[in-house]
């Protein structure tokens, strides 16, 4: 079995009497590494970090944004987005326009490049998990159907938690 989905508990050791929390936090980050390194092979652009995938998606889903905002909200210091910026901008994936109201700040806006990369990468990703869906049961469907409220709810109090 592959080392990232056999670990069990806080110490990575296998217990009779798993620990789901330990679980959960060991597989999800698991599961998104093993999902990036599938749809990484074949890409015939240079590979982005996450964090640049995080900044593109936000400005993509928000075109304007500011880059304290993006920081903000990705809870992030501004000279390390702004060094993302930077990256992404020489990359030829990310626009700076200055901003009217204030010609201190930048709006952020990202490149047609960007966002067909980002399209391309959903695609494949969701392509990839029906695949994976496709090979599991029924019970397994109703299990997952029925954990992704707890999950959210899971996202939610830890955003909650970081902007407070």
């Amino acid at each position: 079995m592959d080392y990232y989905l056999s670990l069990r508990g806080n110490s990575g050791v296998s217990t009779d009497i798993p620990d789901p929390s330990a679980e959960l936090a060991e597989l999800l980050p698991a599961i998104q590494r093993l999902v990036r390194r599938r749809l990484r092979t074949g890409l015939a652009q240079p590979r982005l970090r996450g964090a640049q995938i995080e900044l593109l998606r936000l400005v993509a889903a928000r075109p304007g944004l500011r880059v304290s905002e993006a920081a903000q909200e990705l809870f992030l210091a501004d000279n390390s987005v702004s060094t993302l910026v930077n990256q992404l901008t020489k990359a030829g994936l990310l626009r700076r326009e200055t901003d009217p109201t204030d010609g201190r700040a930048a709006r952020l806006h990202a490149q047609p490049e960007a966002l067909a990369r980002l399209a391309d990468w959903d695609a494949r990703r969701g392509a990839l998990f029906a695949d994976q869906l496709g090979r599991l049961d029924a019970a397994d469907h109703e299990a997952l159907a029925g954990a992704l409220p707890a999950l959210r709810r899971l996202a939610e109090g830890l955003r909650e938690e970081a902007a407070s």
